[in-house]
């Protein structure tokens, strides 16, 4: 029976995708839920999978745009396909058994080869090579060996010996290979092409800001460093950075929720909850996963959320559904070495905060310089709705709160402000 296969729906926005990349050639015999394909979309890539076990049936190329829904390929998964297979997989049993038994034949022979002109060398050492006295004194003044002059078998005069110096001496260096001058060439994928307009267009539609600070992470290195092994003992995952950062925006976010905000139109849209994007880089480009209602979850929660889409993503298995909808976004250069960078306002969100690299630098603490773990942050934020005041006030709370994790218990305030109701 021939089994079509269909483009499936990345998302309700989206009625055309790109083949991205055939994983198996045409006419091969693939197994069921074997994964054939590659589809590039604007938003994310999909992957295509056998229905069946038999044989794949190639329709369209790489590269070709295609509406969804269309049919991409079909597999033949009759019996003789499938006994195909079975005997195609006996075939290769008796070919590498077959090759073992050659390879052992040519090994013997090539023993035997070696063998017999390392005795032919010998005997031309031994009884065809007649040396001059001279030539011989000159050999052992140098240091020259039979294998230095070995050039033919005829007699070796004094001459020779002294040409094979002059030649040692003289020498030139081997020449530098030429430099290489190629290119490489291949178009831009779909999500590399969508990614590129909304880049553009955010410089271009925004008035984006930049403000900078720095956070000492001392605490937070040394609260993560005592409770990492019983966390992962508990969680079974590693406890990271990120899901203080994350909790912490949430909190700073209540504080000051204009920078939750977003412009529709002539409106200004400020959502009560906190949907924080994480970006994660993936071979195919940037992706922007969502950890929904940030607020209400806690650090392991938060943690297990970030693990669970950084793999999706870099899997590629990631929804449309799982990366549209964020009203905030945080990335963290630091990862690739990054100390300092204005990152870019993922749209239509009106503010991103950017982490860094962690370095040890002298600061000054109580009046003394002291070498501290530092790391610079930055918030780009879209001035025509975030106004300084709420930039620089947010910055400074997510400071506050990662400097003072446990303030994150009590909604941004010191237990003792908490325990007096200040």
């Amino acid at each position: 029976m021939i089994l079509e296969i269909k483009i499936p729906s990345p998302g309700e926005s989206i009625t055309e995708v790109e083949i991205g990349k055939w994983l198996v050639e045409d006419g091969a015999i693939v197994t069921k839920d074997q994964e054939i394909a590659e589809i590039e979309s604007d938003k994310a890539t999909l992957s295509l999978s056998a229905p069946a076990t038999g044989k794949l049936n190639i329709l369209l190329k790489e590269g070709e745009r295609v509406a969804v829904g269309s049919v991409v390929c079909t597999v033949d998964n009759d019996e003789n396909v499938q006994l195909t297979q079975e005997s195609s997989i006996l075939l290769n049993r008796e070919t590498v058994q077959e090759n073992e038994i050659k390879i052992t034949t040519t090994e013997q022979l090539s023993a035997t080869t070696s063998e017999k002109v390392q005795n032919d060398t010998t005997a031309i050492k031994n009884n065809l090579i007649k040396l001059t006295p001279a030539a011989r004194a000159v050999m052992e003044e140098q240091g020259l060996s039979m294998d230095d002059l070995l050039n033919g078998l005829r007699r070796i005069s004094r001459k020779d010996v002294e040409s094979v110096l002059s030649l040692q001496k003289n020498q030139l260096p081997e020449p530098l290979p030429e430099k290489s001058r190629e290119e490489d060439r291949q178009a831009m994928s779909p999500l590399r092409r969508k990614l590129s307009q909304r880049l553009v267009a955010v410089k271009n539609e925004t008035a984006m800001l930049t403000t900078f600070n720095e956070i000492d992470m001392s605490q937070l290195m040394e609260l993560r460093k005592t409770y990492q092994q019983k966390f992962s003992d508990k969680y079974g995952i590693k406890l990271g950075f990120m899901s203080f950062f994350a909790k912490a925006v949430s909190v700073a976010l209540s504080n000051h929720p204009s920078v939750n905000s977003m412009i529709d139109g002539e409106d200004i849209v400020t959502p009560r909850y906190h949907d924080i994007g994480v970006a994660v880089q993936t071979p195919k480009g940037l992706m922007v996963p969502v950890i929904r209602n940030s607020e209400t979850k806690s650090i392991a929660l938060i943690e297990r959320e970030i693990k669970e889409l950084a793999e999706k993503a870099r899997d590629k298995k990631l929804t449309i559904q799982e990366m549209t909808g964020g009203t905030f976004t945080i990335t963290n250069g630091g990862v690739f070495g990054s100390l300092m960078s204005t990152p870019i306002i993922n749209p239509p969100q009106s503010a991103i905060l950017g982490m860094h690299s962690i370095k040890d630098r002298p600061v000054a603490v109580n009046g003394k310089v002291e070498i501290r773990p530092m790391m610079y942050v930055a918030l780009s934020y879209d001035h025509r709705i975030i106004d300084g005041k709420d930039s620089v006030g947010f910055l400074v709370k997510v400071k506050e709160l990662i400097e003072d994790p446990a303030k994150l218990l009590f909604d941004g305030k010191s237990p003792e402000e908490q325990l007096l109701g200040l």
